[in-house]
C-alpha cells in the first residue's frame, strides 16, 4: 500500500513537472506576441 501511494506520487510529480514546462512555454510565447504588438504600435 505505502509503495504505491509513493508511486503514485512519483508519477504525478513527473506529471505536474512536465506540464509545467509546456506551461511556462504558453505564457512566454504569449508574452512575445504582446510585446510584438506593443512594439507595432508605436
Amino acid at each position: 500500500m505505502a509503495t504505491a501511494i509513493k508511486d503514485g506520487m512519483r508519477g504525478l510529480g513527473l506529471l505536474v513537472q512536465l506540464n509545467t514546462d509546456r506551461v511556462i512555454a504558453v505564457l512566454v510565447l504569449v508574452g512575445a506576441l504582446f510585446l510584438a504588438s506593443y512594439v507595432g504600435s508605436l
